[in-house]
């Protein structure tokens, strides 16, 4: 295939400098019309999405992520709404200083320009990136997975149309062709792509960060605990620990290891009746095997290994891990997490705050479920992922995350003297 992916790159770079004198209203305007786009064409979708869903069996875990719905696009209609409300990131000074010769530098929040997303099968992530990057000031070069191409085709096609009517510029968006050699071209894009957002299964982030020659930013991967405290509250404990698990078991947020202070392992079936409610799969220490083993169904509990922690599982399963204290309660995560989200229950302050003090993460909850982690729980309209790195951003990234700076100085004629 000839593709010629410096002219696909070329024409975003034209669509983000239309951008940078994009009037932001504009651009709020659009996101509007576009959320009322969804609607109208809901049927479409679907029926796309129908395609790659018939791909795929419904056993697999990716089949959720891939689904949409008419509830589910109603639901991106109004995160759009909300991102189109939210004020602009671009052109806030950050600081500004006079220096003794009287030039003023000022630090000012600037697009990043184009952004390149690597994702798989969810489709729900093209609209959800569009809308930040839009409203961020930067063109978006999207690389969904095969699994999802006729669904990101539909939505893509449908943002295009919306963009050229409302007199923007349609390459705002592009979706890259489906195969690995557009994902090698996106990747490799240096000088052309500003920065790679891969958002998926610890394999794809992986694969990304070894072969970019494209800065990235890491965002996806999930591995969460629950830590319940000795002094933790039953009835907290119970409620947390089901949404946790089993709210949406696909998605980055979902607990996959319980850990337990031994001294409560007597409330450990009162904790698990929830998911055992919802036919989840424990992988249990030999403690927890044995406070559970007359109270859980036999054919959904098995026994732990090694392979059972520091898993993702984006199913139906869960681990559990007994624990002699707080500090064997962090050594385990500290070894077994991704650093996206953890949780402690415990009615303990002191505790709690060791807890949120010593847990590096980048949300970390007492007595929350961890399926708050979400841009939209946070309040930024929606998130172009969760990011679990340090450098730039960290946790749910949106609107402010899709902004470097710049400095601009200004001054009367100073020239530099010296040496």
């Amino acid at each position: 295939m000839n593709t010629d992916y410096k002219t696909i790159f070329l024409a975003a770079r034209t669509a983000a400098a239309e951008l940078s004198v994009t009037d932001d209203r504009k651009i709020g305007q659009f996101l509007q019309r576009m959320a009322d786009e969804i609607g109208k064409h809901t049927a479409e979708i679907l029926k796309a999405n129908a395609e790659d869903l018939a791909k795929m069996s419904p056993e697999n875990p990716m089949y959720d992520r891939l689904k949409l719905s008419e509830q589910r696009l109603a639901g991106i209609a109004a995160d759009m709404k909300n991102v189109a409300a939210l004020p602009s990131p671009v052109g806030k000074i950050l600081s500004e200083t006079v220096r003794p010769n009287g030039m003023k530098i000022r630090k000012v929040s600037v697009p990043f320009g184009v952004v390149g997303i690597i994702y798989e099968a969810r489709p729900n992530v093209s609209f959800d990136v569009f809308s930040l990057c839009i409203k961020s000031g930067n063109a978006c070069v999207l690389k969904g997975g095969s699994d999802a191409f006729a669904s990101n085709s539909a939505i893509v096609s449908l943002i295009r149309s919306t963009l050229a009517a409302c007199g923007l510029n349609e390459n705002t968006v592009t979706l890259m062709p489906a195969g690995r050699e557009s994902t090698a071209a996106l990747l490799e894009a240096a000088g052309d792509i500003d920065l790679v957002i891969p958002r998926g299964s610890k394999g794809l982030i992986d694969f990304v960060r070894k072969n970019a020659l494209v800065p990235v930013i890491e965002t996806g991967a999930g591995i969460c605990h629950t830590y319940f405290d000795k002094d933790g509250d039953l009835g907290k404990g119970a409620a947390i620990i089901t949404n946790a698990k089993t709210r949406r078991v696909s998605v980055c947020n979902a607990l996959d290891c319980l850990i337990i202070h031994k001294d409560r392992l007597f409330d450990l079936p009162d904790l698990c009746s929830g998911v055992k409610d919802a036919d989840v799969t424990i992988f249990a220490d030999e403690a927890a095997y044995a406070a559970l083993e007359e109270n859980y169904p036999p054919e959904l509990l098995k026994h732990a290994d090694e392979s059972s922690f520091g898993t993702e599982f984006l199913d139906y399963k869960m681990a559990v891990k007994t624990v002699d204290s707080l500090e064997e309660a962090l050594a385990h995560i500290a070894a077994y997490s991704s650093r996206h989200s953890e949780a402690i229950v415990t009615e303990n302050p002191e505790t709690a705050e060791i807890f949120l003090k010593k847990v590096d993460a980048a949300c970390v909850y007492a007595n929350v479920s961890t399926a708050f982690t979400d841009g939209g729980q946070f309040g930024f309209g929606a998130e172009i992922g969760i990011s679990t790195q340090k450098l730039h951003a960290r946790g749910p990234m949106a609107l402010p995350e899709l902004n470097t700076y710049k400095y601009i100085i200004t001054g009367n004629g100073q020239i530099r003297s010296g040496v």
